[in-house]
C-alpha cells in the first residue's frame, strides 16, 4: 500500500513537472511574440478604438443636419460619436444613426458669430479663443501679459455677445515655440522637423511658419556643417506653416517616420483632420514625446507677432524648440506645433496648425508608408514611400532629416533574438527551470528509493 502511494506521488510530481515545462514554453513564446512591434490597434501611440469611424459619423451628421441645427461633434469617453443639436427632431436623427445626441441652446452659427465679433474687436496680444463643443460655449483665454484695461475691454465685448462667452485668465504666456521630432537649426533659432512632404519632383520638410521667413537656411548640426535645406515658402501670421526644401532634393529612406525619442519612431500612414476628444501625441526636439487630448478646433491665438486662426487646441504640453514638431494619432498626421503656454512640468495648452490645411495651401502631399497607403488615400492621396515596412513603433535610423540610412526597427529583430532576451521571457524561463529541477529531483528520489529497497532485500536474503 505504501509503495502504491509512493508511485502515485511520483507520477503526480512528474506530470506537474511536464505541465510546468509546457506552460513555461508557452509563456516564453507568448512573451517573445508580444515583444514584437505592436500593431496599429495595440501600440501606445494609437488613438482610442474606433476614433476614425466615430469622427466620420459625427461629421456626416453635422453636414446633413446643418450648422443651424447642430453645434459641433466630438468623441465621447466611450469612443462613440456625440453630436450637439438644437432640437429634439435633430436629436432623434442622431440617435437613429447610432450616435449620442446632446441638446444645446446655441447653434454653430451663433457660436461662429461670437468668434467673428471677437475677431473684429481691437486685437489684444496674449489672448486666444475657441468654441468648446462639449459645453456649448466660446472660451476666451488671456495670459499674464494682458493688462487689466485690455481684460476689462474684452470682458465688455464678451458681455455684449452673450453669457455663452466665458472669460478666463491663464498662467504663463501664449508664445510661439521657436528656439520635434528632430532639431533643425538656423541663424534665427531652433525648431523641430514636422512631416516630410513632396510635390512629385522635390521633397520638403513641413514645419511651422514662424520658424523663419522664406530664404532661411537650415542645418542639422550646431556647427553649421551639415546643411539641410532652405525655406522656400512661409506663411505666418494668419496661418503657421512653411516648407523647407532639402538641399539634396530628396528626404531619403525612412521619410515616413517621425522620431519620438529614445531611438524610436512612428511610421506615418496618412493624414486627416483632428477630432475633439481624440487622444493625440506630439514629438519635439526639446521635450520629446507627450500626449493629450484635442479640446477645440478652429482656435484663434493672438501671439505677440500676430494672429493665427484655424488651429487645433490641445492639452498636450510643449516647450521652446518644439515648434514645427509633428502632432499625430494612430500613425495619422494631424498637425505641426505652433505655440501655447505652460511647459511639460506644469502642463499647459498647445495649438497646432492642421496638416490638411497646409498641404492644400502649399499643393504638396504627405510622404507616407507604402503599406496602408490605400486606406490613407481617403484623407489625402499618398505619395510613394521609400519603405513598405508595417506601421508602428520603429527605430528611425532615417528619421533625422536628410538621412539616407534604411529604417530599421523591432520588425527586423529575429524570433531567436526575442527568445533569448531575458527581459521578454524571464517568467517563462523561471517556470521551465523549476520544472526541470522537479523532474531531476523526482528521478533522483526514485533512484535512491530503488537502491535502498534493493539493499534491504539482499541484506535480508544474505543475512
Amino acid at each position: 500500500m505504501r509503495h502504491a502511494r509512493r508511485r502515485i506521488v511520483r507520477r503526480v510530481t512528474r506530470l506537474a513537472a511536464v505541465g510546468g515545462l509546457l506552460l513555461g514554453g508557452a509563456m516564453v513564446a507568448q512573451e517573445a511574440m508580444a515583444s514584437e512591434t505592436p500593431t496599429a490597434a495595440g501600440r501606445p501611440f494609437a488613438a482610442a478604438s474606433g476614433v476614425s469611424g466615430a469622427t466620420d459619423t459625427g461629421a456626416a451628421l453635422v453636414a446633413r443636419l446643418g450648422t443651424a441645427r447642430t453645434a459641433g461633434n466630438w468623441i465621447g469617453a466611450d469612443g462613440r460619436p456625440v453630436v450637439a443639436v438644437t432640437d429634439e427632431a435633430a436629436a432623434r436623427d442622431v440617435r437613429r444613426a447610432g450616435a449620442e445626441a446632446k441638446v444645446v441652446p446655441h447653434s454653430m452659427n451663433e457660436l461662429k458669430s461670437a468668434t467673428a465679433t471677437l475677431r473684429s474687436a481691437p486685437r489684444v496680444a496674449g489672448t486666444a479663443w475657441a468654441v468648446d463643443y462639449r459645453t456649448n460655449r466660446v472660451l476666451v483665454s488671456a495670459d499674464s501679459t494682458v493688462s487689466a484695461g485690455d481684460w476689462s475691454r474684452m470682458s465688455q465685448v464678451a458681455a455684449r455677445i452673450g453669457n455663452f462667452v466665458r472669460m478666463e485668465r491663464t498662467k504663463g504666456t501664449f508664445t510661439t515655440r521657436l528656439n520635434g521630432a528632430q532639431p533643425i537649426l538656423s541663424t534665427g533659432g531652433r525648431c523641430s522637423a514636422g512631416f516630410n512632404v513632396t510635390n512629385g519632383q522635390s521633397d520638403f520638410i513641413l514645419t511651422a511658419g514662424h520658424c523663419g521667413p522664406a530664404g532661411s537656411t537650415w542645418f542639422a548640426d550646431n556647427q553649421g556643417n551639415q546643411q539641410l535645406g532652405r525655406t522656400v515658402s512661409s506663411t505666418f501670421p494668419g496661418n503657421d506653416f512653411s516648407l523647407v526644401q532639402y538641399a539634396s532634393g530628396k528626404a531619403g529612406d525612412g521619410a515616413d517616420v517621425v522620431a519620438i525619442g529614445g531611438g524610436n519612431g512612428v511610421r506615418i500612414t496618412g493624414v486627416a483632420d483632428a477630432a475633439v476628444g481624440q487622444r493625440v501625441f506630439r514629438s519635439g526636439s526639446t521635450s520629446g514625446l507627450h500626449d493629450g487630448t484635442v479640446t477645440a478646433l478652429n482656435a484663434t491665438v493672438n501671439y505677440p507677432e500676430g494672429t493665427v486662426t484655424g488651429l487645433i487646441q490641445t492639452t498636450v504640453c510643449a516647450e521652446p524648440g518644439d515648434s514645427g514638431g509633428p502632432l499625430f494619432s494612430d500613425g495619422i498626421a494631424l498637425g505641426v506645433t505652433s505655440g501655447g503656454n505652460g511647459d511639460c512640468t506644469a502642463g499647459g495648452t498647445t495649438f497646432f496648425q492642421p496638416v490638411t490645411r497646409a498641404l492644400a495651401a502649399l499643393n504638396v502631399k504627405l510622404i507616407v508608408s507604402a503599406q496602408n497607403a490605400g486606406g490613407a488615400a481617403r484623407s489625402a492621396p499618398p505619395s510613394p514611400a521609400p519603405s513598405a515596412a508595417a506601421q508602428g513603433a520603429v527605430a528611425p535610423s532615417a528619421a533625422a532629416p536628410g538621412s539616407a540610412a534604411p529604417v530599421t526597427g523591432a520588425q527586423s529583430e529575429t524570433l531567436l533574438a526575442r527568445l533569448t532576451d531575458t527581459r521578454n521571457v524571464g517568467p517563462g524561463l523561471l517556470v521551465i527551470a523549476g520544472s526541470l529541477i522537479a523532474l531531476v529531483a523526482t528521478r533522483y528520489i526514485r533512484a535512491e528509493q530503488d537502491r535502498k529497497a534493493y539493499q534491504r532485500y539482499y541484506s535480508a536474503t544474505w543475512g
